[in-house]
């Protein structure tokens, strides 16, 4: 999957984003020391063990690079960046029950906002899957040959030896 570059200087606000899932009782924070347990047990779960692996080096971070999506004490989504790269977005889940409700848009625009505040000016989002959504979120452009990028020679993405 190809990665995908976004200006950061040209966000969208997240706050409308923000106070529509408030309205829900769905309430968008940074991940703290605390949650780690919890937050990287619900990535593997939900989402996938390379997505554990990433969302667990996000929390050896100051700050910690990770944001979460909950309702009460319930997790509905993640979103990580400069987990495998720096400047990089990703990755994300949302459950399958909460899409729709504009949790993965918040988590990607709070995410995008962390890293302009952290200095950044652009991001690429790696190896991405829902081209179309990134687009109309926050307009980024496919990058040419970025496929298969950083996650070319990963334990989970290798092709198995051949004799």
């Amino acid at each position: 999957m190809p990665d995908m570059l976004v200006n950061l200087l040209d966000l969208p606000s997240e706050a409308p984003c923000l106070e529509k899932l408030l309205e829900q009782g769905v309430h968008i924070r940074r991940a703290m020391a605390p949650d780690k347990f919890r937050v990287v047990e619900w990535v593997k779960e939900h989402s996938s063990l390379s997505g554990a692996g990433e969302c667990d080096v996000c929390f050896s971070h100051t700050p910690i690079s990770c944001f979460i999506a909950t309702r009460g004490n319930q997790i509905l989504g993640y979103a990580c960046y400069n987990a495998t790269a720096p400047d990089f977005f990703g990755p994300t889940r949302v459950l399958d029950s909460c899409q729709g409700l504009g949790i993965g848009k918040a988590l990607l625009l709070r995410s995008l906002r962390a890293m302009r505040e952290e200095g950044y000016v652009y991001a690429v989002i790696g190896g991405v899957g829902p081209q179309e959504f990134y687009k109309k979120c926050v307009g980024a452009i496919l990058i040419p040959d970025s496929t298969p990028g950083v996650y070319r020679d990963f334990l989970g993405g290798m092709k198995p030896d051949t004799p």
